[in-house]
Formats: structure tokens, C-alpha cells, sequence
């Protein structure tokens, strides 16, 4: 293991906080709040921590795939415990494990959370709040990846530990390129959709949050009606975002570059707008009794379908009031998540897709036994790597669910509870059914399911592997 790249790269990360905590400090200075002092003292303690890291070079300039997932896991680690100290510090949240949740909720684009009143917050606060979820959505080491020669090695194990999904390759042959190329479609994206919320007559300090919570899929609003109370015109544009946040980076980057036959090929990007429009055709069919008005209907289905298939969170109705063929759409949706490759959570389509091809493949062998039969994805057949590390993340994501599931039980709340909020913290979704629906909260829970239940964020977040290496013994011996 090499230690002296580790605390490099991980005081790049550090550092790299302290530098994001300057825009809520700016927000705090325009607003004449006075987290100002706050945020110049979490901002310093950045700095202090992280510059000395920044200063242990390593002679070993080759990254294996064990640094690249210890270094991601605990970055994602201390920048949640850094990101918690604004909230700590100005008593804002007094304890400091809930004010952990709610920083590891925001930096995972989670969107769960443990406050009962979000407008009591500074503004400069819920800026900060809102951030983690941009921050977050693509991911900070791609960021750093795009700026910094981190290591001198192969930085593709540091975006393959950090990005969603199945296989993460590089667009061009450079690595430093490829997180440049995805991270300048991402700010153009979030500056499309800040310009249309200012069009709907929103101020710049609704427009920039959020957009972040979507760009993010994280779901952070910043009043408690969450996104209620806005105009049919935001709650449209805040759709369209979700889902267009939700689909694979690549499929952009292919109609960029006019690769158009490549992008149309694309079965996974298929499959998640298909299932978007089914999604919200039988559900807006099953609520019509409740939303007698035609276009409130498709824009309240239409909604809730694209926040919780792209693991937002945002909500614009209780949708635990809603019938439970409806409730039973959404909880389906919160496991399938987003498309590989974009900002979203949930296991994804590809992998489910894979899957579902491998079921069918199976059957067809039972049947013709001497018959040779391809799972083809995007019309290439997939490596049998590839399809062993698929099976393998499902199981690992069913042993999570039922470990978690089991500890925070011991609260004794309900059955509906614990699945959903079990659900809602791997998946990145935010809110679940029951106490932590769309109107509740996870405040219900202990300290120690709290604690359980960010670690479980992180893991989602990551997809389990990179947090089961560090939980490894064998990883940490030179």
C-alpha cells in the first residue's frame, strides 16, 4: 500500500473543501449573516489539515486499484466530517453525528435528512447544504482528476472507484481529458438550468440551489414545502433536468461529437426513458380519482417519477397518500435508479438490464443446451468479467440491504420504515414511505442507526466496493 500517495491525494481533497467553502462564505457576506467568521474558520482548518498532506510526494508513481478505492473511500469519509463542521459549529445542528448525516446526505446527493424546519437556516447554511449535492454529483476526485496530476500514475482507478456504474473507460485516451470532458457537461447542463429557473422568475439564490439538488440528483430544497411551493413552470424545468441529469454523460459527449448512430445504440438510455413513460402513464392513470385535473396530473406523476428513478428526492406532493399499486411504481424505482454514468443512484439500469438478458440467456440454454447464446449490450456482446462483476455487485447490494435492514431495527419503528429508509440511504433516493416519507423525516432514529445509516449513504454512493476495501485487513499491508 502506498501510504505517501494516499495523504497526497487525500490533502488535494481536504484542501479542495476549503476552497468550495468560500461561495457559502460569499453568500453569507451578500446576505450580512454572521457565518461569516464560520466559514473562514472551517475554510482555514481545510487548509491547515489538508496543504501538509499535499506535501508528501511519493517516489512509486504507479496507482494500483487498491489505492484508487481506499483513497475515494476515505475521501468521501473526511469530506463528510469536514462538511459537518459548519453545521456543528454554528449550533445549527447541535450534535455532531446528525450533523454528519445530513453532510454525507448532501455530498452523496442522497437528500435524506434530519431537520424538522429548513427555513430556520442561514442562507449562507442552506447554500452549503444545497452545494454538497453539486459537489458531490459528479464527484470530487474527477474534479481534481481534471485540474491536478494527482498521483503521475493511472488516475483511471481513482474515476473508476468514484463514478457510477458497471464499467467507467475513458471517452478520449487521456484520463485528464475524459474528466475535463465530463465535468464541462456538467457546468454547461447546470448553467442551462440556472438561466431557465431565473426565466420563471426565481431569485439567483433559488435558481443556484436548486439546481444544484438536480444537477446533483440530490434533492436538498430550501423550504420546507419542498418543491411545492413553486410555479408549474419551475416544477417543469426541475423535471426535465432530472431527467436529462439522469442519463449516461456519454450519451451527451456521442451528440457532441455527432456520434449520433453510436448515441441512438444506446439500450440503457432506451430502456430509462421507456420506463420514465410507462412510469408515469400508470400512475397517472391509478391517481386520476385523486388529481382530478388533467395536467396536474401528468406534472405530479411526471415528477415524482423522474425524482425518485434519478434519485433526487425533490417532491411536490405526499405521494404516501397516493394509492399502493402507485407506491409500489416508486419503490420499484428507487432500486432500478439512473442510467450508469450519470449523476443518479440505484443499482442502474444497465446492470438490471444485463441481468434481465442473462435470465433470458439462461432459459434459452435449458431449452436448446448446444445452442451458443451472447448477452449483448448496445449490440456488443459483454465480457464474462463484466457479467461476474454485475452478479456479484447484486449480491453484495442484497447483503447491505439486510445487514443495514437488521441493525436499524433494533429501533423497533415500523416494517415500512426501516425498508424504505434502508432503500432510500443505499439508493441515494433522500425520502422513503411511512416516518421517512416526503412530509416526515430520519430523525426518528438513534445515534447509532444514524451513524449506520450514513456510513450506508457513503456505500451507496460508492457502490459498496470501494468502502468493503477499506473494511479489508489485507489492503492496509505494504
Amino acid at each position: 500500500m502506498n501510504y505517501r500517495m494516499i495523504s497526497h491525494v487525500l490533502g488535494w481533497v481536504i484542501s479542495f473543501e476549503g476552497v468550495c467553502m468560500l461561495l457559502p462564505l460569499l453568500c453569507a457576506a451578500i446576505y450580512g449573516e454572521q457565518t461569516i467568521g464560520l466559514f473562514i474558520s472551517c475554510a482555514l482548518l481545510c487548509f491547515i489539515v489538508g496543504i501538509p498532506l499535499t506535501l508528501i510526494k511519493s517516489r512509486k508513481k504507479n496507482m494500483f486499484a487498491k489505492e484508487g478505492f481506499v483513497i475515494v473511500a476515505l475521501s468521501w469519509i473526511f469530506l463528510s466530517i469536514f462538511g459537518a463542521m459548519p453545521f456543528f459549529l454554528s449550533k445549527a445542528i447541535p450534535s455532531f453525528i446528525d450533523a454528519l448525516f445530513e453532510t454525507a446526505s448532501g455530498f452523496t446527493t442522497t437528500g435524506a435528512s434530519i431537520l424538522t424546519d429548513v427555513e430556520a437556516l442561514p442562507k449562507s447554511l442552506l447554500f452549503w447544504r444545497s452545494f454538497t449535492h453539486w459537489i458531490g454529483g459528479m464527484g470530487v476526485i474527477v474534479f481534481l482528476v481534471a485540474l491536478l496530476p494527482l498521483s503521475g500514475g493511472d488516475n483511471l482507478h481513482l474515476i473508476r472507484a468514484e463514478s457510477p456504474g458497471h464499467s467507467v473507460g475513458k471517452l478520449v485516451p487521456h484520463v485528464k481529458t475524459t474528466a475535463k470532458i465530463l465535468y464541462t457537461i456538467y457546468l454547461g447542463l447546470t448553467f442551462v438550468q440556472i438561466a431557465l429557473l431565473k426565466l420563471g422568475g426565481l431569485d439567483w439564490f433559488s435558481s443556484l440551489t436548486l439546481t444544484f439538488g438536480t444537477a446533483g440528483t440530490g434533492g436538498f430544497s430550501i423550504l420546507n414545502s419542498g418543491i411545492a411551493s413553486y410555479s408549474p413552470y419551475v416544477q417543469w424545468v426541475i423535471t426535465i433536468f432530472m431527467i436529462i441529469f439522469g442519463v449516461d454523460f456519454t450519451f451527451y459527449y456521442c451528440i457532441l461529437m455527432r456520434r449520433f448512430k453510436y448515441a441512438l445504440k444506446m439500450e440503457e438510455v432506451r430502456t430509462y426513458l421507456c420506463v420514465i413513460a410507462v412510469s408515469v402513464l400508470l400512475i397517472c392513470l391509478n391517481i386520476a380519482s385523486q388529481i382530478s385535473n388533467g395536467w396536474d396530473n401528468v406534472r405530479h406523476s411526471a415528477f415524482q417519477v423522474a425524482s425518485v428513478m434519478t434519485t433526487t428526492g425533490y417532491t411536490t406532493v405526499d405521494y404516501d397518500l397516493w394509492p399502493q399499486f402507485s407506491k409500489m411504481i416508486l419503490l420499484g424505482l428507487m432500486f432500478l435508479g439512473a442510467c450508469a454514468g450519470s449523476t443518479g443512484g440505484g443499482i442502474k439500469v444497465s446492470r438490471l438490464l444485463v441481468l434481465a438478458k442473462s435470465i433470458i440467456k439462461e432459459i434459452r440454454v435449458l431449452v436448446h443446451p448446444k445452442s451458443t447464446v451472447k448477452v449483448k449490450l448496445n449490440g456488443r456482446p459483454l465480457e464474462h468479467e463484466t457479467l461476474r462483476g454485475i452478479s456479484v455487485f447484486f449480491m453484495a447490494y442484497c447483503f447491505v440491504f439486510v445487514v443495514v435492514l437488521l441493525v436499524i431495527s433494533l429501533d423497533n419503528l415500523d416494517f415500512t420504515t426501516n425498508f424504505t429508509a434502508v432503500a432510500a440511504t443505499l439508493g441515494n433516493i433522500g425520502p422513503g414511505l411511512s416516518l421517512v416519507g416526503p412530509t416526515g423525516n430520519f430523525a426518528c432514529y438513534s445515534f447509532v442507526s444514524k451513524l449506520v445509516l450514513t456510513l450506508t449513504m457513503i456505500v451507496g454512493r460508492l457502490e459498496i466496493f470501494p468502502i468493503l476495501v477499506l473494511l479489508s485487513p489485507k489492503v492496509w499491508k505494504r
